[in-house]
């Protein structure tokens, strides 16, 4: 089992990264496709749209929106494919676009492999 990392991609592409996956569903203003060095691209992994826009980056409502990211993600292929990778993978780093590196759905997403991980389910 390996480690599970986050990671803006914004921040340049390091050797140590691994297995390099934008769990974004949009694609992030300004990084050209060719410099992104991704390895996967997860849409299904971000949150839906309306959870995005009520969370809004607002540190305030990071409890609630981690509270209602768990619950999207219950049942999720997406989550069951990043826990096969995160296996896998010596590392696995999740990119995510947000400015703010503690309040995103990147963390969320790492607790919720971890977690998973940790169970031994699969």
């Amino acid at each position: 089992m390996g480690t599970v990392l986050i990671k803006r991609i914004y921040d340049p592409a390091g050797d140590g990264d691994g297995y390099r996956v934008l769990v974004d569903r949009l694609w992030p203003r300004g990084i050209k496709k060719e410099d992104a060095r991704l390895d996967e691209w997860l849409k299904e992994a971000g949150p839906s749209d309306e959870l995005r826009k009520e969370f809004g980056h607002d540190p305030d409502k990071f409890d609630d929106f981690a509270a209602a990211y768990r619950r999207e993600l219950e049942g999720s292929e997406a989550v069951e494919q990043l826990v096969r990778l995160a296996r896998r993978e010596a590392k696995l780093c999740l990119l995510f676009g947000a400015r703010d590196e503690e309040h995103n759905q990147a963390v969320v997403l790492r607790e919720v492999i971890l977690e998973r991980l940790g169970a031994g389910s699969g």
